[in-house]
């Protein structure tokens, strides 16, 4: 998928003894985004935008050592120790002629090497001086940041795809305001600027500008404009997609004091596991203080500080923590951490307190099943089939405030609840709509400049489509229940080699919070992956009863 960026020049940090002016160039292909104002909390900005560059670079994927160039020294040397060795039933003239061919391929080399020497120093040179001075070369993409009448948030994902950061600043956050326009753009994020944020100090005055100079239209200097075109895997999409998906779940809450993050995190510093699994484990009984244990060497640690608030007893374990050292650099200025667990294996989000700013960290199952291909999330929201045209008003009167609530929403244009949930459902799932997980709140956020290619993006995997063909050739038989608010649906699904007997439980906000199937990929993932294509027919028959 390729995508247009045009920067009026780069983003500029100007830093004296006295004060500090931060100037971001923005896309001026898109939409006029600007903001300009003074930083009044500057240490915790400080803070919270380099805990936002960690998770721009970071990869925990696991690379195996490169090991061709060592099987072919081992190739070649093979051929002369066998020679060495066979040497000791030849004549002597045999050893002779072996000390000259190695003197030979010697000298080979010390050419090859006084030949090939200029060029492996400048290609050493280049490769030094990229990463030094434009490492945003190895980047992906630029950070995206969104413009609201109340916030200014910056949005990021990380190398390996399996971590997700955003950043709210309340406009508390600013002493003075001189100038805004609402939108979503991408700025223009080089790696230089990290260091200059380490600068940012509470006695320099800062100035924080999302320039709105690079939205005039000039005529000439065309040159100062930097044009890049970046093609980017679908993954990437798909997963801020997914992100935004699987913060409509429900999911078990809970509150961690700061210290507590601390000894996470020290645990993680100080010993390294060896051998899996993994994982960490959240054991929460009602009105007791949270624990977690450390698999595989089962440690434990109990925050006594922080008590879990819920009604029932459970146990909900999570893969990839290494990820959470990246709220190190929180932990001076938090006030508080909420955790947000969707279920065990499944993703979570980890949100600082900050006071006027919130910083959310999303991770995916684990850290090798990234976002993209933790599982399909987007077909566990609600699904009810509105008509373009209600969804259109939906979107029109949400852009009014550029957020809002669900239920705002439903008395204003006095539509049913799950019509609203539905069509902000097909927003968020096409980049146009981003769900608050703090203040639990609809946010319009335009993830790209033109409308993305849904089809290529809806069917990363084929669950869906495959439950359409049920649908289609009538294959799949349900029965309904209701028990409290929850609507349990029964179904049986001819699969023409087997029927499988399924059932789907949705809320009453109609997302599927539990299922089951007797097909091999649910008896494997659950969930965890989202729903197996039985379990989503079954769903989508309710709509067509």
């Amino acid at each position: 998928m390729l995508f247009d960026y045009k920067y009026n020049g780069s983003t500029i940090v100007n830093n004296t003894s006295n004060s500090t002016s931060m100037s971001f160039s923005p896309d001026t292909l898109r939409e006029p985004t600007f903001f300009v104002g003074k930083l009044n909390q500057k240490i915790a900005f400080r803070e919270a935008m380099s805990a936002l560059h960690d998770v721009v670079i970071s990869d925990l994927r696991f690379f195996p050592k490169d090991k061709e160039q060592y099987k072919l020294w081992a190739a070649e040397q093979e051929k002369i120790w066998l020679s060495e060795y066979m040497a000791d039933f030849q004549i002597e003239n045999v050893r002779a002629r072996i000390q000259e061919l190695k003197e030979e391929l010697r000298a080979v080399h010390k050419e090859k090497a006084t030949v090939m020497g200029p060029f492996n120093k400048a290609k050493s040179a280049y490769f030094d001086y990229l990463y030094k001075n434009d490492k945003d070369a190895w980047y992906v993409l630029d950070p995206v940041i969104t413009v609201h009448p109340d916030e200014v948030f910056f949005e990021c994902f990380s190398k390996d795809e399996s971590s997700y950061g955003k950043l709210s600043c309340n406009y508390n956050v600013f002493t003075e305001i001189s100038d805004f326009k609402c939108g979503t753009t991408n700025i223009d994020y080089s790696e230089g600027l990290y260091n200059e944020f380490q600068k940012i100090r509470n006695y320099k005055e800062t100035e924080f500008k999302i320039d709105p100079s690079g939205f005039e239209a000039k005529t000439t200097n065309e040159e100062v404009y930097k044009e890049v075109k970046i093609e980017l895997p679908d993954s990437w999409v798909r997963g801020f997609l997914q992100v935004s998906s699987a913060m409509t779940l429900p999911a078990t809450v809970l509150d961690l004091h700061p210290m507590d993050i601390f000894s996470l995190c020290q645990y993680l510093r100080r010993f390294k596991e060896k051998k899996g699994p993994r994982a960490l484990r959240f054991i929460l009984e009602p009105d007791k203080p949270i624990k977690v244990v450390f698999e595989p060497a089962y440690d434990e640690l109990t925050f006594h500080r922080s008590l879990f608030q819920g009604n029932e007893a459970k146990t909900i374990r999570i893969w990839g923590r290494r990820r959470l050292l990246i709220l190190e650099r929180l932990i001076p200025v938090a006030q508080n951490f909420k955790v947000v667990l969707l279920g065990s294996g499944l993703p979570s989000f980890f949100i600082a307190d900050l006071g006027d700013m919130s910083y959310t960290l999303g991770l995916s199952g684990w850290t090798k099943n990234d976002w993209s291909t933790a599982g399909n999330f987007d077909l566990m929201a609600p699904r009810t089939n509105v008509d373009l045209f209600t969804q259109e008003k939906v979107f029109d009167a949400l852009k009014e405030n550029w957020f809002d609530t669900s239920a705002n929403l439903a008395k204003k244009l006095q539509l049913d609840p799950s019509v609203i949930s539905a069509s902000l459902t097909a927003y968020t799932q096409a980049g146009r709509v981003i769900y608050d997980l703090n203040l639990g709140l609809y946010r319009v956020r335009e993830l790209t400049q033109e409308p993305l290619n849904m089809k290529a993006l809806r069917f990363a995997s084929p669950q869906e489509e495959v439950a359409n063909g049920y649908i289609t050739q009538n294959r799949v038989k349900i029965e309904t229940t209701v028990k409290g608010e929850q609507l349990q649906i029964k179904g049986k699904v001819n699969d023409n080699y087997f029927t499988y007997t399924t059932l789907a439980v949705l809320d009453k906000d109609n997302r599927l919070i539990e299922g089951n199937c007797e097909c091999s990929f649910y008896k494997s993932n659950q969930l965890r992956k989202g729903p197996c294509e039985h379990i989503l027919a079954t769903r989508m028959a309710l709509h067509i009863k």
